[in-house]
């Protein structure tokens, strides 16, 4: 299953430049993880917010959650899931 993902990251003012650098560098190793292994198929920046949108193929909605609950930013992130549906135009030279 698909699902397009938007996470916005608010850290409180309360954490260190050491702090956020640390969950910084956990965070790139465990989305770099979930490219490896294929459950994660992408990710995108939002320009000028500390936000991206990112596409997730799991098999259902408990492993997604499970995905979203690893994050190291999981406690500072507000998410939005859309479940995606393929496109009848879709065709497979479209990459994602």
């Amino acid at each position: 299953m698909l699902f397009l993902a938007r996470m916005d990251v608010h850290f409180p003012e309360s954490l260190t430049p050491e702090q956020v650098a640390d969950f910084q560098a956990r965070e790139k190793e465990y989305s770099g993880n979930l490219q490896r292994e294929g459950k994660m198929k992408g990710i995108w920046r939002v320009v000028g917010e500390y936000a991206n949108y990112s596409i997730y193929d799991v098999e259902n909605n408990d492993e997604l959650q499970q995905v979203m609950a690893g994050f190291p930013m999981f406690k500072y992130m507000n998410v939005k899931i859309t479940p995606l549906a393929e496109h009848p135009n879709h065709t497979d030279a479209v990459a994602y």
